[in-house]
């Protein structure tokens, strides 16, 4: 790497010139399977032909004017995905990070106004949710947090995917808000028992606390629904999106319903570039092209293939201890850690990523198609396959 940037990456050792649908060229001609669609981003694919053309003629047309004055198409996207996911309203900012942000800042909001002097949410262990100080503190990683003390207080954790543990602070009387991922997503694909969200709604409006859910990395049609929660058929307070949303634009959403509506007013928060022309529309592109293709059915149909050709090839095998997912986001673990595979899948022309510590995570694109799945499939076993016999 140059020493031009901050060294802040551990990066592959390749560079990408050009993109189409699932597949990567990198600056020798090479051609890669993106298993990995830049971290659950690129949900249509590279150079999708109907986000390209939005962005070029956005471009020019008006590209900023900032939210001091109206922006036709930020309401456009609002009502949109309001509509969609059974909200009322929408923020628009720059990143995922920063709609957590939003949300965090809407607890203690909402918390204040209860006359609660110390707002404390409740987190999960093992989640992520950003790299700012506020949501780094939110997330259950204290390798991530490690060199950043004194972190921001108004935090307590419990472990994911566990109620009891959530009700067990129902009488907390600092806490107005639970933060939690549908299913995690830096913290290695792990999926809750049924019922969690439903209960965790529950225990939310006896306590009156606000139900936040991040969906940065779950949302925008991955898991097989539009939104993860509604698996669950579930309604949250506050919703946050960005990811797959602009397809490679920098956009990130919080929408709010409920209790969480009309906590925000003009001058207490706010963006400069977020929702402008140019993101919404890139953004209302990748809505109108998941809905003309049916493109959340497609990753639930092809998130079930790739989960039945994992455990044919790898149940059973004494190196893997759990294959497991939902739609387009899965993950196999490992007995031991094995973030050497990331390299010796780019060697064999698929890019994939491991994620806490042992677990391979796969977040293709929602277009893949079958030849596409069981190339996955083959490379992927392969590896675990020979990594294992390696490791013996």
């Amino acid at each position: 790497m140059s020493d031009a940037l901050v060294h802040n990456y551990k990066r592959q050792p390749v560079a990408f010139e050009r993109g189409e649908g699932a597949w990567l060229w990198d600056s020798q001609g090479r051609r890669y399977l993106d298993a990995l669609s830049g971290i659950a981003v690129c949900g249509l694919g590279h150079a999708h032909p109907a986000v390209a053309q939005a962005l070029c003629e956005q471009a020019r047309t008006l590209v900023h004017t900032s939210n001091l004055y109206e922006i036709p198409l930020q309401t456009r996207l609002a009502e949109r995905l309001t509509q969609a996911a059974g909200m009322q309203q929408a923020f628009f900012c720059n990143s995922g990070a920063e709609a957590n942000e939003a949300a965090l800042k809407l607890a203690r909001l909402h918390g204040h106004g209860k006359g609660v002097e110390r707002p404390t949410v409740i987190v999960m262990e093992g989640s992520f949710h950003g790299r700012t100080l506020a949501t780094l503190t939110a997330t259950g990683n204290a390798a991530i947090q490690k060199g950043f003390a004194p972190l921001v207080e108004g935090f307590v954790r419990v472990p994911h995917g566990d109620l009891a543990a959530v009700q067990a602070l129902s009488d907390h009387p600092d806490v107005v808000a639970v933060l939690v991922e549908p299913i995690t997503g830096e913290g290695g694909i792990r999926i809750p028992p049924a019922g969690y969200l439903k209960g965790l709604r529950a225990l939310c409006d006896q306590a009156g606390w606000l139900l936040m859910l991040d969906e940065i990395q779950a949302g925008i049609g991955r898991t097989g629904e539009l939104f993860a929660y509604q698996h669950e058929d579930v309604t949250p307070d506050v919703l946050s999106l960005a990811k797959g949303l602009g397809n490679g634009v920098p956009i990130g959403a919080t929408l709010v319903a409920g209790p969480a509506r009309g906590l925000f007013t003009p001058g207490t928060h706010g963006t400069t570039f977020g929702g402008n022309p140019l993101v919404c529309a890139a953004a209302l592109a990748v809505l109108d092209t998941l809905e003309q293709q049916d493109l959340p059915n497609q990753a639930r149909r092809m998130g079930e293939y790739l989960l039945e050709g994992f455990a044919k090839r790898l149940n059973g095998h004494p190196a893997v201890c759990q294959i497991r997912g939902k739609g387009l986001m899965i993950g196999i673990e490992l007995d031991r850690p094995c973030a050497e595979l990331v390299a010796q899948a780019l060697e064999a022309g698929l890019l994939i990523n491991v994620t806490a510590e042992r677990v391979i995570r796969l977040l293709p694109p929602l277009i893949i198609d079958q030849a596409q799945a069981d190339e996955i499939i083959d490379t992927v076993a392969t590896l675990v396959e020979r990594f294992a016999a390696q490791a013996a």
